[in-house]
Order: C-alpha cells, then structure tokens, then sequence
C-alpha cells in the first residue's frame, strides 16, 4: 500500500466542508427541518464539522446524532470475522425530517443502503439526502450522493483514505495504491 497522492490538505478540507454547510442550507431553504446524522467513523467528525460551519452561517443549531450501521451491512458476516459494533446515538426524532446522512467515501453503495435501512428503524423522514467528502465511483446499488465535496474516479487497485484530526491526528485525503507489486 502506498501514497499515490495527497488530493486534499487541511485548507481544502476546511473549504469543501464550508461549501457542503452552504449547499446543504441552500437546497433545503435554511435549517429549520433538518438534521444531521454522521455515520461512524469519520462520517460523524464530518457532521460535526459541517454542523459546525451551519452554526455559523445561518445561526441555528440542528440536531446532530450519529449512525453505527454494522448490524445492518449485509456483508458484515462475510466481511468481519467479530463486527465491531458502536453505538447509535440519535436522541431526537427523525419523523417528517429532513435528515442529512454524511460519510466520508461513497464507494460500493452499500454502507448508505445499510444506514437507510436503519433510518427506517428509527422512524420516517420527510427526506434522506446522502452528503459525502468524496465519490470515488464503482456503485453496486442505485445510490448516489446528494451533496458531494470531491468526486474522485478511481480504478479498483487504488482506495481513498480519509484522514481527520480527531482520528488520525490530520486533515487530509489520499489516493493510495493497493495493489499487489
């Protein structure tokens, strides 16, 4: 595994996070009726950044949970010899919302298909709209991100790591090399 490139620094990240916060209030008139759910890992220190940013610009304070969904992947068998299950925090409620879902990387589709299906658990939203930091193509599921900081096609030898100060001790994102010299 190696460093192919750095895509975003700390300034960048700082700005794709401010431009999300503002798509996000525009496309839903304001932040009246939304709520923002970060989903485990680094999805929640994206909310809690954009959540942040809307604080600022439009002087409200959305509900802020995060989503844990390892129980609901449907390759958490397969995948995860002992899932390291989290904890679901989301203390408000999600009917006739307009929720705000954030991860990190939209990949495969199917960590977002796990989060609805969780969302359903808990209630039922006026509107889930999918926020991402980065796209980086190859869907197995008909998903697609509402709110998009970066898309970054790949190819199936590279990944993109997300790195967060909260986590890793940086703010950061990276396309690296996994394939097999």
């Amino acid at each position: 595994m190696k460093i192919k490139a750095q895509i975003i620094d700390e300034a960048g990240l700082n700005r794709t996070i401010t431009r999300l916060a503002h798509e996000i209030l525009e496309r839903n008139k304001g932040s009246e009726n939304i709520v923002l759910i970060g989903m485990r890992t680094r999805g929640e220190f994206i909310a809690k950044r954009i959540h942040g940013k809307i604080k600022e610009i439009d002087n409200s304070n959305p509900p802020l949970g995060v989503l844990d969904v390892t129980l609901y992947r449907d390759d958490f068998r397969t995948r995860l010899k002992q899932p390291e299950v989290s904890v679901t925090n989301i203390t408000f409620d999600i009917n006739e919302k307009d929720i705000i879902l954030i991860d990190d990387v939209l990949f495969s589709g199917r960590t977002a298909r796990a989060a609805l299906d969780a969302l359903m658990d808990l209630g039922r939203p006026n509107t889930i709209q999918l926020c991402v930091l980065i796209d980086r193509g190859h869907r197995e599921m008909p998903i697609r991100a509402d709110f998009v900081g970066k898309n970054i096609p790949t190819s199936i030898n590279e990944e993109i790591k997300v790195k967060m100060k909260e986590v890793d001790g940086e703010d950061a994102v990276y396309l690296i090399d996994i394939s097999e010299d």
